[in-house]
């Protein structure tokens, strides 16, 4: 019997705002994104920078596991052999559905519990950078409490 040896990429797409005139930029998008979205932006980076070659060797075993429109988090399983070419692609892409973001590669890991546990990790650090950009203090009770809970669970729950 043979083991598939995948690595799972944890990525953070980071929204620019799109520019006003008069009005200060706000980073908060009127739509959000959907797993399908970033999966179709993937697929078409690949094409793009890579070619059938590239979209050949990584689009059988590139899925996105997880996604959180409220942090823009996503986990995403390739391939072991070709991840490289999924994380270049990933980190060329700059545009989703029309919107333009950064992504940030947060963490490459092996095995899908130490994604879990970065992605779990990193969701707290968002929550501290919100609540820091707030002023609110550390005890403060929110919705990102319940929130950090309910994505707990979520991660913890993803099957290989």
């Amino acid at each position: 019997m043979v083991r598939f040896k995948n690595r799972w990429l944890l990525v953070e797409f980071l929204p620019i705002p799109a520019p006003t005139p008069g009005r200060p930029s706000v980073a908060l998008s009127q739509e959000e994104l959907t797993s399908k979205q970033v999966w179709a932006a993937l697929k078409q980076s690949v094409i793009t920078h890579f070619g059938d070659t590239g979209w050949g060797a990584v689009g059988s075993s590139l899925t996105i596991k997880y996604f959180s429109p409220r942090t823009n988090l996503c986990i995403i399983r390739v391939a072991r052999d070709p991840h490289k070419i999924a994380w270049a692609s990933v980190t060329l892409l700059n545009a989703i559905d029309g919107r333009k973001y950064i992504p940030h590669v947060v963490h490459v890991s092996g095995t899908i519990k130490q994604a879990q546990l970065a992605a779990i990790r990193h969701n707290r650090e968002i929550v501290a950078r919100y609540r820091a950009r707030a002023k609110l203090p550390v005890g403060y009770q929110d919705s990102y409490e319940e929130y950090l809970q309910t994505s707990a669970q979520e991660i913890e729950a993803l099957q290989d």
